[in-house]
């Protein structure tokens, strides 16, 4: 007996409109069998519009959500890996090493989905050969290691299928922004990826007034590497950090990621611009998330540079959490749902009083829930 195959009904967007009444004169219409007509509709209404059945599709838990697995047929399609998405067009390597320039099927975008975008950077997708060197995105593997951020209400995934982020910061133009880096750490910590710090730039400024700042991260557990792109300082010490490693590179604009990826492995010509005189703010050069391949092993993900970078499916609730040095205090607060705002007492913020917790990690924290305002 066949087995019977698997149906899921899948949520779609409303992405059409409702059909135009077609334009038949007045006085040619026989009145009724008008109203008859007006009495019959053959189209569903509301939400059962928006959804569909698919044989033999599956549902999974996805960093991104819950996501929807089209049936593929696995003698046809080819496995592969999303090298960059640009538009319309995402250039997919498969796994015979061959590059192919792939749409995407249908299907997948007109799904209901909480993402800005379908496809990313990073993806494992099964793509179906067309032509000599296109393709179509028949379906996208479950993710694991998503750095994303919130971008008009919708979930922007930067990179998907990485194991570590290199959080890029410069010492001085554009000027160094520690929030920044609590943002990438919190989000590394959602999703279960192993964060490093690298401040750029040191030959900028006095790497001693540096200090402070890397001694708070030291203590946390987290790598701080201080680094020159321009001057060669400490570039082993970056190397060491990717080597092997599939690792996202992430920063807001001007901080020299590109340059420190040409530093690091010369021959990327990777195109860098300077940063504006007038207001020392970077200028967009890394327009789209890329994959690039390292000698040493391992691949980084320069992504486009960011001036926010808002939490993505992040509670207020749960921000404490993701914040080492708050752990040993949560615990001891009086109330099990303390926001450590306003409660009385509070172990969280009579540690930031007594010097155990940074007083700027918990403006951080303050940052970060004003994101989320509902408490």
């Amino acid at each position: 007996m066949a087995k019977k195959k698997r149906q899921v009904r899948a949520d779609f967007r409303k992405n059409r409109s409702n059909p135009a009444r077609d334009r038949i004169r007045a006085d040619a219409v026989d009145p009724q069998l008008d109203e008859a007509a007006s009495r019959q509709s053959v189209r569903g209404k509301g939400e059962l519009t928006r959804r569909r059945t698919l044989a033999g599709a599956e549902v999974v838990d996805d960093p991104s959500g819950a996501m929807v697995l089209p049936a593929i047929d696995p003698t046809v399609c080819r496995l592969g890996r999303v090298l960059r998405v640009q538009a319309l067009v995402s250039l997919v390597q498969l796994e015979d090493g061959t590059q192919r320039r792939c749409a995407t099927r249908r299907l997948l975008k007109t799904l209901a989905t909480d993402q800005r975008h379908v496809v990313a950077a990073g993806d494992v997708a099964w793509v179906r050969p067309e032509g000599v060197h296109e393709g179509i995105i028949e379906r996208i593997e479950p993710r694991r290691g998503v750095l994303s951020r919130t971008s008009r209400g919708k979930q922007h995934v930067l990179v998907a299928n990485v194991d570590l982020v290199l959080a890029i910061v410069s010492a001085a133009e554009p000027r160094l922004r520690p929030h920044l880096i609590d943002r990438y750490i919190v989000t590394a910590e959602r999703n279960g990826i192993e964060a490093v710090i690298c401040i750029n730039k040191i030959d900028l400024c006095n790497p001693a007034e540096l200090q402070p700042l890397v001694g708070v991260y030291s203590q946390l557990g987290y790598r701080v590497v201080l680094a020159s792109a321009t001057q060669g300082w400490n570039l082993d010490d970056v190397r060491s950090a990717l080597h092997g490693r599939h690792t996202a590179v992430a920063g807001q604009s001007g901080v020299g990621k590109s340059s420190l990826l040409n530093s690091v492995q010369p021959g990327l010509d990777r195109r860098v611009q300077t940063v504006s005189a007038e207001n020392e703010k970077g200028r967009h050069t890394t327009t789209t998330a890329e994959l690039i391949p390292l000698a040493d092993g391992g691949f980084v993900v320069d992504t486009p540079g960011i001036r926010q970078f808002q939490l993505w499916d992040v509670i207020p609730a749960e921000v404490a959490g993701y914040f080492r040095d708050f752990r040993p205090y949560v615990s001891q607060c009086r109330y099990p749902n303390c926001t450590h705002l306003h409660e009385e007492p509070c172990a969280v913020k009579d540690a930031v009083a007594d010097g155990y917790i940074d007083v700027r990690r918990y403006e951080s924290y303050l940052q970060m829930l004003d994101d989320n305002p509902a408490r």
